[in-house]
């Protein structure tokens, strides 16, 4: 049982490399909202994005990522059992190789000014700042945000990253 907290800003990752991949998100932020306790306030745009760190048999599955910020009043704590729930729901297979392809997958970037790093709960989410198909979607709905336990802001890292690590290609401007 969720305990009544002030609302807090809380961003998150959305990607999906199988299936209808548009859908999938459009799916993921619908079921996002109707856990209850959270408003929709801010959505990037949609990038395809080459897969990174998965076997060379999955290599041409190409993501397709996002970030929404929502408010919300649920403890951020909360909410790792809430998107694991729906990753499962929509039909992602949980195994020894996490980069396997999956319908959804769901990660939280930030959650207000928390730190956290206990029962499998790691805020802000440990590589945000390393992936580009991460930051460059935040930085659309968040450029002057500074995370906890960073200097930079979110365009101030994704200014730093190197070009050519990964391609991160606009795909949906809107959806």
């Amino acid at each position: 049982m969720s305990k009544e907290t002030t609302p807090v800003e809380m961003g998150l990752s959305l990607g999906s490399n199988l299936g209808d991949r548009l859908e999938n998100l459009r799916e993921a932020v619908r079921r996002i909202l109707a856990a209850g306790e959270a408003e929709l306030v801010a959505k990037a745009p949609i990038y395809e994005t080459e897969p990174v760190g998965v076997k060379a048999e999955y290599a041409h599955l190409a993501f397709l990522n996002t970030a929404i910020v929502i408010v919300t009043s649920r403890p951020v704590q909360d909410w790792l059992p809430i998107l694991q729930r729906i990753e499962e729901e929509m039909g992602r297979v949980r195994g020894g190789d996490r980069n396997a392809p999956r319908p959804v997958d769901a990660d939280i970037l930030f959650a207000g000014d928390a730190l956290i790093d206990s029962g499998g709960l790691s805020v802000p989410h440990p590589r945000w700042a390393q992936r580009r198909f991460v930051v460059q979607p935040l930085a659309d709905v968040r450029p002057g945000l500074v995370l906890p336990g960073q200097r930079l802001t979110v365009a101030e890292r994704l200014d730093q990253l190197p070009a050519d690590t990964e391609a991160v290609h606009l795909f949906a401007e809107e959806w």
